[in-house]
């Protein structure tokens, strides 16, 4: 049997006659998008159909770690689609031991669920906490504390746990279970738990972003978590957290935890694990780890070439020091809008960050939306994301330059002078 492979030229062309009536017409509308095609990218680089260049600092919302068309990512893609690409978890996987003993060595964890994107991660993450309340600490009907202003994905149980109202809308019963307390607050949470543990009902779990993405770049206190780390030692309830978005070097360490002083009990990472391939991982101490088979479970979850592409970031992470240059760029970049927030103080109140997670806030007295400033970069040939409404996020890939930086502050700059 013979395969017909498509030349280059003609897959180019095909990109080029992209038709967006047709697009709308034909998939879903649940994604706001703005109106360019992507059609692709090298580097930091990524280029329209209509041939117009853009610099990205979004990296696909914190999911290509090593850029476009990198070619440590390509030879990986390349030899695992040619070797074997999916095989059932009936069997064993040696890609996926590798990547799990890659991952237990550079982490706290002691061992790995593999699945297939951060809302499952954080799934399995939810139903861990429930079986380990359940069965370790005899609590009939758990309940997981999650911060508000949080964000852990769009299942019905992951926007349960998400602590924002506006993804709840019209999704109701949610799943029972959780309570949610401000981020950073460690008197509300104390009094959370005191107020919840009665009868049948305890909080079995603490679920927490290192820093909050989604919910406005909002990083976590550090006195704030060793307090919390301290009160789930003391009551005997896990500590989560959702890498999902800060883990994989984002944060200039290789995990958010890091930045912290703690270790979690379970924590979940996707999004730069496999640089822009669909891949997401529960880890957890052993203690915690409940699970018999066939009680969870992931069709794709795990296979040899999401596990082979991931294991090609993560050593590229470590060949080419990346994390010295996430910490970099990351204080060349909030050191520069600084310096842009100092120019125009009544419409820019702060910038913050980890590495290469920065925001930029807005104003609330000012009708400039974060979607505004967008907007605006986006026509001077730069890519950003919001965060919010008032919020302007930079996470460009981990493989930033310099010079890339230099020219994002410059093209901001400019834009924050239009807009004005």
């Amino acid at each position: 049997m013979s395969i017909e492979i498509l030349p280059e030229q003609t897959q180019t062309d095909l990109a080029s006659t992209f038709d967006k009536d047709s697009f709308d017409q034909n998939v879903m509308s649940t994604y706001g998008r703005f109106p360019i095609a992507l059609e692709r990218g090298h580097g930091s680089q990524v280029w329209d159909t209509e041939g117009k260049e853009y610099l990205d600092f979004v990296a696909g919302i914190a999911t290509c770690t090593l850029g476009h068309a990198h070619p440590f990512l390509i030879a990986a893609v390349t030899k695992h689609i040619q070797k074997l690409h999916h095989v059932s978890n009936l069997y064993y996987i040696p890609e996926q031991g590798e990547l799990a003993r890659w991952l237990v060595e550079n982490s706290c964890a002691d061992r790995a669920f593999f699945c297939n994107s951060g809302a499952e991660a954080n799934e399995a993450a939810i139903k861990l906490a429930r079986k380990y309340a359940h069965t370790v600490l005899e609590i009939e009907k758990p309940i997981i504390l999650t911060a508000n202003a949080s964000f852990h994905g769009r299942t019905l149980a992951t926007i349960t746990a998400t602590g924002q109202p506006k993804y709840h809308k019209n999704f109701n019963p949610l799943v029972p279970g959780f309570h949610y307390v401000p981020y950073n607050d460690i008197e509300a949470l104390e009094a959370a738990i005191g107020e919840l543990d009665e009868g049948d009902y305890r909080v079995g779990a603490i679920m927490l972003e290192p820093l909050q993405g989604e919910g406005g770049v909002n990083p976590g206190d550090r006195a704030y978590f060793q307090r919390v780390r301290q009160i789930c030692d003391e009551i005997g309830i896990l500590l989560i957290f959702d890498e999902v978005q800060v883990g994989m070097g984002r944060t200039g360490k290789l995990w958010g935890y890091e930045n912290l002083g703690v270790e979690p009990d379970v924590f979940t990472s996707a999004k730069g694990l496999g640089g822009g391939i669909p891949i997401g991982a529960m880890m957890s101490k052993k203690f915690c780890d409940v699970f018999q088979p066939g009680e969870h479970a992931s069709t794709f979850g795990g296979n040899p070439f999401a596990c082979g592409v991931a294991m090609a970031v993560c050593q590229t992470i470590e060949r080419e020091n990346l994390l010295s240059n996430v910490t970099a760029r990351g204080e060349q970049l909030r050191s520069g809008l600084q310096a842009i927030a100092a120019k125009h103080p009544q419409q820019i109140i702060d910038v913050r960050g980890w590495g290469l997670i920065t925001g930029m806030e807005l104003s609330p007295d000012i009708s400039l939306s974060a979607i505004d400033v967008v907007k605006a970069a986006m026509e001077e040939g730069l890519l950003l994301v919001p965060a919010g409404s008032k919020v302007v996020r930079f996470v460009p890939p981990l493989i930033i330059t310099e010079a890339d930086v230099d020219r994002a502050l410059q093209i901001l700059s400019q834009v924050m002078a239009s807009v004005i």
